[in-house]
């Protein structure tokens, strides 16, 4: 089963510690080795967006920022044997963050990408 992993968070004051971006880089490299980790990436704020809308037959495209406190700042896409494989991977990138990034708040939206299993012959 494939999982979609959205990461939000406001910016705090400051970057992400070396030690932070060593630790998420080894996780990484865990999750890629066992199989489960496909892709990744880290996503520009808002500003370089754009959002796309249909609404009574009108399409409206609205260039970014966006007013959400919480930006999506990154995803990544997982190939696991359950929702909870799945939970436990966002868990353990978010909990890197809680131990060595004091103040850092996010949240990691963790969605089923339909596949195969998901429809009837």
């Amino acid at each position: 089963m494939r999982f979609l992993t959205l990461l939000r968070a406001a910016q705090p004051e400051g970057a992400p510690s070396p030690e932070l971006m060593a630790a998420i880089m080894k996780l990484g490299e865990e999750a890629t080795a066992s199989g489960a980790l496909l892709d990744t990436a880290g996503l520009a704020p808002s500003a370089a967006g754009a959002k796309v809308a249909l609404q009574g037959g009108d399409l409206t495209v609205t260039d970014g920022p966006f007013a959400e406190a919480k930006e999506v700042i990154s995803y990544a896409i997982y190939d696991v044997g359950s929702r909870d494989e799945a939970v436990e991977w966002a868990s353990r990138f978010v909990k890197l963050h809680r131990d060595m990034w004091p103040g850092w708040e996010g949240e990691v939206d963790v969605l089923k990408a339909f596949g195969p299993e998901d429809f009837p012959q």
